[in-house]
């Protein structure tokens, strides 16, 4: 359970509902994920992380997909099971594959075990490959 509980839409004030209706509308869906309707219990902090996740997220760059499974990669290595079911079922949406998936853990499980040996390690960067 939520620490503070979930607000509902039928629940929430306008300027929280604002917010809602910009997230169903955005995500052309008619329901509030359990992440925005945490966040709502502090309205401020629900817009300004739904107008950075919008901007952030919004098709630069990088694709969409790309985004998703980078958010994906991030989740896994924080271990947020929340922000890994939600963004999995995105970069479906966008179009990751069973075989995509795989192929995106193992790189993130090698990332972490590389990671943590360079430093337990302490291994010094080398000249040639510093930017």
């Amino acid at each position: 359970m939520a620490t503070l509980g979930l607000i509902e839409y039928k629940d929430a004030n306008p300027e929280v509902r604002a917010v809602y209706d910009e997230i169903m509308a955005t995500r052309k869906t008619e329901w509030v994920n359990n992440f925005w309707k945490a966040l709502a219990h502090d309205p401020a902090t629900l817009r300004r992380t739904w107008e950075s996740i919008k901007q952030i997220m919004a098709p630069g760059a990088l694709d969409p997909l790309v985004k998703e499974m980078i958010y994906v990669a991030v989740s896994v290595t924080n271990q947020c099971g929340y922000c890994l079911a939600s963004h999995t079922a995105a970069a479906r949406k966008a179009g990751m594959t069973d075989a995509m998936f795989a192929e995106l853990m193992a790189v993130v499980g090698m990332a972490n075990e590389t990671n943590r040996l360079a430093i337990g390690y302490q291994v010094e960067i080398d000249e040639p490959i510093k930017t």
